[in-house]
């Protein structure tokens, strides 16, 4: 279970104090499950919605060819689910796997669509916030599609490090995965994007310091 600090970043669960989250949970009849690290945790078979109440994952798509692709970092609080899947081509599969050992919450969706008995505010909201996330999803989904678009590593890398900077508020942001996931996320070789970054480090355009970077404003 989330602990009340933890549920305050959960997006699924915002404005929804931590009594009637305990509430909701056995309404739902909410199901919790334990991964070891690199296991899958999801495969989108099932209409269920899960949220990471304890380590990391990641959603990621395999083509056709058997090349991975990470879509999203889901860290404590995160949430996915068939209906917040993004689309893929009809080869496509799509998996969230674990990054580290993991604990997750499952709940069928159709529960949460289900209008509750008592009409109580509490499921009102967490509707709202379902819908909510699905808007977010689409969001990001456009956010990938805008780096993926771009015909070189350097381009990609800086369209990404432009986006976390926005989202930072300033020049400075902290990567929210490894750079071997980065490489992934932006769909290209490690190695051809690890030289690309010692070119900008060295031009200036760049600094970084584990995972904080700061991007030199143009």
């Amino acid at each position: 279970m989330l602990r009340e600090q933890e549920l305050k970043k959960s997006l699924l669960f915002k404005d929804i104090s931590y009594q009637d989250y305990r509430e909701i949970l056995a309404c739902f009849q909410a199901v919790r499950r334990s991964f070891r690290a690199d296991e899958v945790i999801y495969d989108f078979t099932a209409d269920t919605v899960g949220v990471v109440e304890r380590g990391s994952a990641s959603l990621i798509r395999i083509d056709e060819e058997g090349i991975s692709t990470v879509l999203e970092d889901l860290g404590t609080g995160g949430v996915f689910g068939k209906t917040l899947a993004f689309a893929g081509s009809m080869g496509d599969s799509l998996e969230v796997v674990s990054r580290t050992p993991c604990e997750v919450m499952f709940v069928d969706y159709a529960h949460i669509l289900r209008r509750c008995e008592h009409a109580c505010l509490r499921h009102s909201v967490l509707v709202q916030n379902m819908l909510a996330l699905m808007a977010d999803k689409a969001q990001a989904l456009s956010q990938r599609v805008d780096v993926l678009s771009r015909r070189s590593i350097r381009e990609k890398l800086l369209c990404y490090f432009r986006q976390l900077s926005q989202q930072a508020g300033g020049s400075t942001f902290t990567l929210p995965f490894s750079l071997s996931t980065l490489a992934d996320y932006i769909a290209t070789d490690r190695s051809a994007m690890m030289r690309e970054l010692k070119r900008l480090r060295e031009e200036g355009t760049v600094r970084s310091d584990g995972r904080q970077f700061t991007l030199r404003q143009s």
